[in-house]
């Protein structure tokens, strides 16, 4: 299995690692609040002003030890090349690209769905609504929804859930790497 984000990869008896899914816009670009936040800085990437700080990339380095990162984000591809070089992720990240947008609440929901299968996964986001959550619960694979505060972004207590999270499926899996 490749080695998607930086991590291990692991698999055993065919069951993959989770895919952590990342928005950019409310998670790691937050917005709408009129005070610069605390350890960012304003970067001019594609035509948009965007907060970003190097400290989430920190963060999903650190996850990608448990977790196949991916892009989920309105920026798809752009992500990659424009996001992941500031922040400090790995190039080369896969990208779900979105071409539904049928459904009601949580537009990205029926691309992530198609994309994650039958997959664990982890979703951080600030625009997850009943839906998606419903979604998850209903899943028969290990699900965790994280909404972002869009104004605030990726929280240090955010990421110690996803770290849990990426935690116990390995455990599940009992892999020793």
């Amino acid at each position: 299995m490749p080695d998607m984000g930086g991590g291990k990869a692991f698999e055993v008896d065919g069951a993959k690692r989770p895919y952590l899914l990342i928005d950019v816009d409310g998670v790691l670009n937050p917005f709408g609040s009129v005070d610069r936040p605390r350890g960012f800085a304003w970067h001019q990437l594609g035509g948009y002003g965007v907060w970003l700080s190097r400290r989430h990339g920190e963060w999903l380095n650190g996850l990608a030890e448990w977790f196949d990162l991916v892009w989920a984000t309105t920026w798809e591809h752009d992500a990659d090349l424009l996001i992941a070089p500031v922040v400090g992720l790995p190039s080369g990240l896969p990208v779900i690209e979105f071409n539904d947008g049928t459904a009601d609440e949580t537009w990205k929901l029926p691309d992530v769905a198609r994309f994650v299968g039958d997959r664990p996964c982890a979703w951080i986001d600030d625009d997850l609504w009943p839906d998606a959550f419903t979604w998850a619960e209903q899943r028969d694979t290990p699900t965790l929804l994280i909404r972002t505060t869009p104004s605030v972004g990726l929280t240090e207590d955010e990421v110690r859930r996803l770290d849990g999270f990426g935690r116990a499926q390995q455990e599940g899996m009992n892999v020793s790497l």
